[in-house]
C-alpha cells in the first residue's frame, strides 16, 4: 500500500510539472506567431533601406569610409531564459571562427541574455552583459541598452567594427519545420558590399542634402531597422526552440506517468488478489471452527 501511494504522489507531482511545461510552451508558441507578423513587415524595411543604399553607393562610392583597422565588437544574442537547449551554447564556435579569420585587434564581446552570460561569465573579453527580451514588448529596452554601450565604446576606441552572431527561424513557418542556423552579420561599417556594383539606374539620386550627410541619415535609419529584425529574428528562433524542447519533455513526462500509472495498477491489482486471498482465508477458518462445533455437538447428541 505505502508503495502504491508512492507511487500515485509521484505521478501527481508529474501532472503538475507537465501542466505547467506546456503551458510554457504554448506561450512560447504564441509569441513566435506574434513575432512573425511582424518581423515579416521590418524585413520589408530593411529590404527597402538596403535597395536605397546600394542605388545611392552606385553613383556615390566615395563617400563610404576607406578601409582602415579597427577594433571587432561582436554583439552575441542569446537567450534570457532557458528551456531551449544549446541555444546559447552554438553561437560560441561560430564567434570564435569569426575571429579567427579576421586576426584583428583584441575583440569586444556584448553578450545579450542571462543564459548567455552564464556561458560567458568567465571570458576576459566580455566587457558588457545585456538583459535579453522575454517578449516582443521588451525589446526596445535592449536595442536601447546596446545603442548606449556602443556609443560608450566609440568613445573609446577611434574606430570600431559591429557583427552580430544570432540564430536565423530558417524557411519554415511552424517550429517543427524551422530550419535554424547560425548567421554572423556584419553592420558597422555598413553598405561595403555595394561597393562597384554596377548601377540599376541611368541617372543618380536627386538630393537635398550632401551625399556625405545623406549617407550617414541612412546609416542610422538602417543600423535602427536592421537590429530590430535581428531582434525579432532571434527572440523567434529561441521560442522555436523553446517549443521543440518542450515538447519533447511533455512527452517523456506523459510516459514516465503511463508507466507509473501501470505500475500502480499492478500493485493494485496484487493488493486486491492479496484482500480476496485473506477474506477466502478468514472463510475457511470460520467454515473449519463451525464443522468443529457442529462435530462436538453431534457428539455429546449421541452420548445422550
Amino acid at each position: 500500500m505505502t508503495r502504491r501511494r508512492d507511487l500515485d504522489e509521484h505521478r501527481r507531482k508529474l501532472d503538475e510539472i507537465h501542466d505547467i511545461m506546456n503551458s510554457m510552451k504554448t506561450l512560447a508558441y504564441m509569441e513566435t506567431r506574434k513575432l512573425g507578423r511582424v518581423l515579416e513587415t521590418q524585413q520589408k524595411s530593411v529590404a527597402d533601406i538596403e535597395a536605397m543604399a546600394a542605388d545611392f553607393v552606385s553613383f556615390f562610392p566615395d563617400t563610404l569610409p576607406a578601409d582602415k583597422e579597427t577594433t571587432e565588437v561582436y554583439l552575441l544574442l542569446g537567450s534570457e531564459r532557458g528551456f531551449c537547449g544549446n541555444f546559447n551554447e552554438s553561437l560560441l564556435p561560430v564567434m570564435e571562427s569569426c575571429i579567427a579569420e579576421n586576426e584583428g585587434n583584441e575583440p569586444i564581446l556584448i553578450a545579450i541574455g542571462h543564459k548567455l552570460h552564464t556561458a560567458l561569465e568567465n571570458e576576459p573579453r566580455l566587457i558588457a552583459s545585456i538583459d535579453g527580451a522575454n517578449v516582443m514588448e521588451e525589446i526596445e529596452a535592449v536595442l536601447m541598452s546596446i545603442s548606449e554601450t556602443f556609443n560608450r565604446l566609440q568613445a573609446a576606441y577611434p574606430a570600431l567594427s559591429l557583427y552580430v552572431i544570432y540564430h536565423s527561424t530558417g524557411q519554415g513557418e511552424e517550429p517543427q519545420n524551422s530550419n535554424q542556423q547560425v548567421i554572423m552579420q556584419k553592420l558597422i561599417p555598413p553598405f561595403q558590399r555595394y561597393q562597384g556594383k554596377q548601377a540599376g539606374f541611368s541617372y543618380p539620386p536627386i538630393l537635398n542634402v550632401a551625399p556625405a550627410d545623406f549617407l550617414l541619415e541612412l546609416t542610422d535609419h538602417y543600423l535602427f531597422a536592421a537590429l530590430h529584425e535581428i531582434l525579432y529574428t532571434s527572440l523567434m528562433a529561441e521560442n522555436y526552440r523553446r517549443v521543440q524542447h518542450l515538447e519533447g519533455a511533455v512527452e517523456h513526462l506523459e510516459d514516465k506517468a503511463k508507466e507509473l500509472t501501470s505500475q500502480s495498477n499492478a500493485l493494485r491489482q496484487e493488493e486486491i488478489i492479496e484482500e480476496i486471498e485473506v477474506i477466502l482465508l478468514s472463510s475457511t477458518n470460520i467454515d473449519s471452527g463451525m464443522d468443529i462445533g457442529l462435530g462436538h455437538t453431534r457428539t455429546h447428541a449421541t452420548e445422550d
